[in-house]
């Protein structure tokens, strides 16, 4: 018998259990057993081909079964099985001003005391710090104490790559940006508190997204890139940039109650790709906006991230490289998990075929953003609209709400059905193939695959209501709360 843990992203199929115990003499075995007992989570583990996913990786204990004998590699009693799906986280490193050429101020002496009487830190580390220049991408949940805690322990140049304006759902965990600050730029907001913190700390602005076009010029500046990023071609694309300008990329990312961490691309170390070769299919991992996430979460991992960073600067410590810190808030557990270069890495291995930039947007099967233009509705969609005067003319029609319980508790439309995503394709034949069906989520991407679902059973009455019930209180309702 082995124990798998089960991540969070997972565990909807696994009827909300963290660990499962099930027999098996090898890893394919416990595998396969566990997907018996819960066969939905087959096709999140596994292709078509029986193989698993290169989005998902398994440890055995903690080493990953790639590097052992994959899914022959023997599990005895007592054996920790891990599954690690990715989720929308040594030597004194060289910087551009010589340490001797940078002086502190008495003002900063006496701000940087603390440092300074710390033996592995003193004039000279201090003086490394202040000669560092760092590349923030993103002020947004773990950008938010990056800058902070960055700023205070006297970073010299920190550059910030965001385009994004503060609302106030960025206040439960954005603790950089305040409740005055919704509609700002988060750069604007970001660099003002980083400077309130610390205005011996030079702030550069880069108002802008990152792209295949401009990366490489914004990042060669800089000594070390912090991800902070949300999304899976930007988190490819910020890795590739490293790894050609050989550049350090300190590595976090979140999810509801677990995160994760680590340094990639660091003096012979693996890089994002090694872990991860290719990246899930969109919309299979959900972001933040769409899953959820613990306010406090973000600053404990943006707090690893800002301690690898100074660590690397100093040149102190042992680097999170090779290393895969997992985070689980609710069992206020870390786990390790060692990562290894993979020399057949198409961008850091021996013999790399990605010797440039590429469509990360393509790469990542995300379809480009289409021009803009005057808005109307696809086949298969209905605007929220429509569906209220469907209503109120009585029209016989079926409503279907595809979230999760304790999201229709916050708000929920009268006489919509709730049947969330998960358990929607147990409920198909529960349908007149016949019906009039509408289905709705919170912003509609939830709704579009439920949609797919129906249609690919054979039913033709189904559209998707296109921007969930945010629409609904834009449009139809203001007085439904928008989370």
């Amino acid at each position: 018998m082995a124990k798998v843990i089960i991540p969070t992203p997972l565990r909807q199929f696994t009827a909300k259990q963290d660990s499962v115990t099930v027999p098996g003499t090898t890893v394919g075995e416990v595998l396969t057993a566990l997907t018996a007992q819960y066969p939905d989570l087959r096709k999140q583990i596994f292709n078509d081909e029986g193989k698993v996913r290169s989005f998902v990786n398994v440890y055995l204990n903690d080493e990953d079964i790639r590097y052992l004998t994959k899914d022959a590699t023997p599990a005895a009693e007592g054996d920790t099985i891990s599954l690690v799906p990715s989720i929308a986280g040594g030597s004194a490193l060289s910087v551009t001003a010589p340490p001797e050429e940078v002086t502190l101020s008495n003002d900063e002496i006496l701000r940087y005391s603390r440092h300074l009487i710390i033996p592995e830190v003193g004039i000279e580390g201090q003086k490394k710090l202040k000669a560092a220049k760092v590349l923030l991408v993103g002020a947004g949940g773990l950008g938010a104490p990056l800058g902070l805690y960055l700023a205070a322990a006297g970073i010299g140049r920190i550059g910030i790559v965001d385009f994004d304006v503060v609302d106030f759902t960025n206040l439960q965990r954005q603790v950089i940006h305040s409740t005055a600050d919704v509609g700002k730029k988060k750069l604007d907001s970001a660099a003002a508190k980083m400077q309130g913190i610390n205005p011996h700390v030079a702030i550069t602005k880069h108002e802008t997204a990152l792209t295949s076009e401009n990366a490489l010029e914004i990042l060669k500046d800089y000594d070390i890139v912090v991800d902070g990023t949300d999304n899976f071609p930007t988190r490819y694309l910020v890795n590739d940039a490293c790894v050609l300008l050989g550049k350090p990329n300190v590595y976090g990312s979140i999810f509801r109650f677990e995160g994760q961490a680590t340094v990639f691309a660091y003096e012979g170390g693996p890089c994002y790709r090694c872990l991860y070769p290719e990246p899930p299919p969109p919309g299979l991992v959900p972001s933040c906006a769409e899953g959820g996430v613990l306010g406090i979460l973000p600053g404990t991992i943006g707090l690893i991230q800002a301690t690898e960073t100074v660590k690397l600067i100093l040149g102190i410590g042992e680097p999170l490289v090779g290393r895969l810190l997992l985070y689980d808030a609710l069992g206020m557990r870390f786990r390790e998990l060692k990562l290894r270069k993979n020399p057949e890495c198409p961008v850091c291995g021996a013999h790399p075929t990605v010797t440039k930039l590429i469509d990360y947007q393509q790469f990542c099967g995300v379809p480009s953003a289409p021009p803009v233009q005057e808005a109307k509705m696809n086949e298969g969609e209905i605007d929220v609209t429509e569906v209220k005067q469907k209503m109120d003319r009585g029209d016989n029609f079926v409503l279907i709400d595809v979230r999760e319980p304790h999201e229709y508790k916050i708000c929920n439309i009268p006489g919509a059905k709730l049947i969330p995503l998960g358990e929607f394709p147990k409920h198909v034949g529960e349908f007149d193939p016949e019906a009039d069906i509408v289905i709705h989520c919170r912003s509609g991407m939830r709704s579009a695959k439920a949609c797919g679902v129906l249609r690919q059973a054979g039913f033709k009455r189904v559209r998707n209501m296109v921007g969930g019930i945010l629409a609904w209180s834009d449009k139809v309702d203001p007085s439904v709360p928008k989370y």
